[in-house]
């Protein structure tokens, strides 16, 4: 892990999961790649990533609230490169961009994990990386 990330309740976790789920969906990510990206546990399944955005609070993975709370950031990235449109990070996260080697930014997080999903978080808002290097000067992203 990058960071140290907080302990959540059960309902903190709950209210995440839902959060993330539909700001995914909104995305237009298919359920296997929300696993991926969210490092899910092996068996979680496709058919219950549903289940995360109505009763069922993400596990206690610290690797997981990671990976959302940096989703999270990318989201608020997004609506501030995209204030008027609110269907552009899900266009953004499927188009390809020359930044991450003629892939798309979803593809990239899928290629690379949290690695990936950092750098993309980084591409969208620098102010970000700068906090993160100034904390950790030996960061090497």
């Amino acid at each position: 892990m990058t960071t140290a990330t907080p302990q959540l309740s059960a309902e903190e976790r709950l209210s995440l999961a839902r959060i993330i789920t539909g700001l995914l969906n909104n995305w237009n990510i298919v359920a296997k790649d929300q696993i991926v990206l969210l490092a899910l546990p092996g068996k979680v399944r496709a058919r219950e990533m549903k289940k995360f955005g109505e009763d069922k609070p993400f596990p206690d993975v610290p690797e997981v609230i990671e990976r959302a709370a940096h989703l999270l950031g990318i989201a608020d990235a997004l609506r501030t490169t995209y204030p008027l449109n609110d269907a552009m990070g899900g266009i953004w996260m499927h188009r390809v961009n020359r930044r991450f080697q003629d892939r798309s930014p979803l593809q990239k997080m899928l290629e690379e994990g949290l690695r990936g999903i950092i750098e993309v978080r980084i591409h969208l808002d620098c102010a970000f990386g700068w906090r993160r290097d100034a904390g950790n000067p030996d960061s090497g992203v």
